[in-house]
This record gives C-alpha cells, structure tokens and sequence, in this order.
C-alpha cells in the first residue's frame, strides 16, 4: 500500500513539473528557447528511481542512458527542421532499447508510461 501511495506522489509530482514547465515555455516570447526547453528532457532521478523500483546497480545504468538521452535531445532541438524529427525518433528509440536492456518488464511498463507522458506533456507527439 505504501509502495502504491509513493507511485501516486511520484507521478503527480513529476506530471505538476511538468505542467509548469510547459507553461512556462508558452509565456515565454523568444521561440527559440521554448523549444530548446521542450525538448529539455533532464528529470529528477531520484524520484525516477524510487517510482521505478531500481537496485543501485540499475540506478546508474538508467542515470548514464538518460543522461545520453538528455544530451541527444538538446542536439535535436539545436538541429534544423528537416532532420530534428528523425534525431528525436533515433533518440527516442536508442533510450527505449536501453532501458529495456535495463529494466524489468514491469519497470520498463512504467518508464514507458513516464516517457509518453512527457512527451505529450512537451508537444512533442501530437
């Protein structure tokens, strides 16, 4: 009970973040940034870990492919129109791949719940 108590925090938590930064993004005037902060995919790993379920060992496996996900992310959102939407569907499914390497199936299930839902909440799958 108290495992699924903490899963509710943690998605409510990481969805209201979510919210204001896409907020944020559109008050802002200079496009240029918006979309460089929609494509910011950096998150608080603690808080991932712990909705997870991850042993320390699958932590810092996790920690260098998101951290390699962030990375490839901000190079799509630098990169011109034409090819930003195949950097982020390569991205996408290197860090997918990963995480499945990773993972459980039971936590690969939830990053891939996180992971849509960031998305959506970013504009970045319509």
């Amino acid at each position: 009970m108290k495992k699924m108590i903490l899963m509710v925090v943690a998605m409510l938590s990481m969805t209201m973040t979510m919210n204001a930064t896409e907020e944020t993004a559109m008050n802002t005037v200079n496009t240029t940034s918006v979309k460089a902060e929609n494509y910011d995919m950096s998150t608080n790993m603690r808080r991932l870990a712990v909705y997870l379920g991850l042993d320390i060992n699958q932590w810092d496996a996790v920690s260098d492919i998101h951290h390699t996900f962030c990375d490839e992310m901000m190079e799509a959102a630098n990169a011109n129109d034409e090819s930003r939407d195949e950097m982020v569907n390569r991205a996408v499914s290197k860090d997918l791949r990963h995480m499945h390497y990773v993972l459980t199936d039971k936590q690969y299930s939830k990053y891939l719940t996180v992971l849509n839902a960031t998305m959506v909440n970013r504009g970045l799958i319509k």
